[in-house]
């Protein structure tokens, strides 16, 4: 997950990756408090909703970061709201 995360924030180094993994992190707590249950790292969805937090939250100005927040706030309620994404008891 790290490895996409950076790619899709255009990180090459790994100065930041604490950061990186903090922020990931976040997301799946993020994602599991909403009622996302089944958070899977393989799952493209996930990994977007993912991407999607870490590029509304990585940097100091980021201008497009309410573009971001829009994207993932929308696919986190449809994440929530999908019976894919609970656990059967």
């Amino acid at each position: 997950m790290l490895a996409k995360v950076k790619q899709a924030l255009r990180i090459t180094h790994n100065a930041l990756d604490d950061e990186i993994l903090d922020l990931i992190e976040a997301a799946k707590i993020d994602l599991s408090i909403s009622g996302v249950q089944v958070i899977d790292d393989t799952d493209p969805l996930i990994v977007r909703a993912i991407i999607l937090y870490s590029k509304t939250h990585f940097g100091l100005s980021n201008e497009d970061s309410e573009k971001y927040l829009r994207g993932y706030t929308s696919l986190k309620i449809h994440l929530a709201l999908c019976g894919d994404y609970h656990v059967n008891v």
